[in-house]
């Protein structure tokens, strides 16, 4: 098991940036697929990026694509989310999550290990 604990959410105006971050402790940090989802109020939790164990890989959703950038310190068992020219649609919970599947994957089922979630608010 492995034990998940994300910070760094807020409130941003639209246009600005924002990083969050997920702790990890418990397993190996290395061993795990990391990924990002969120989840808006009445929404279901969807896909935001994955890097794989290594960091080699990475995929974005397509809201993602251009603004956001996924990154991990595995020395220092930490993924991190940096988030630039912010929308209100990206306001959400934003949770981190691990798998223990090779490669990665935009699947939510996929990910056995979450974290509380930290609240990113983009105002207009």
């Amino acid at each position: 098991q492995v034990q998940l604990v994300e910070s760094g959410g807020g409130l941003v105006q639209t246009g600005g940036s924002l990083r969050v971050s997920c702790a990890a402790s418990g397993r190996p940090f290395s061993t795990y697929a990391m990924g990002w989802f969120r989840q808006a109020p009445g929404k279901e939790r969807e896909f935001v990026a994955v890097i794989s164990r290594t960091g080699r890989s990475t995929q974005y959703a397509d809201s993602a694509k251009g603004r956001f950038t996924i990154s991990r310190d595995n020395a220092k068992n930490t993924v991190y989310l940096q988030m630039n020219n912010l929308k209100p649609e990206d306001t959400a919970v934003y949770y981190c999550g691990a798998s223990r599947l090779l490669g990665i994957t935009t699947m939510r089922n996929e990910y056995a290990y979450w974290g509380q979630g930290t609240q990113v608010t983009v105002s207009s």
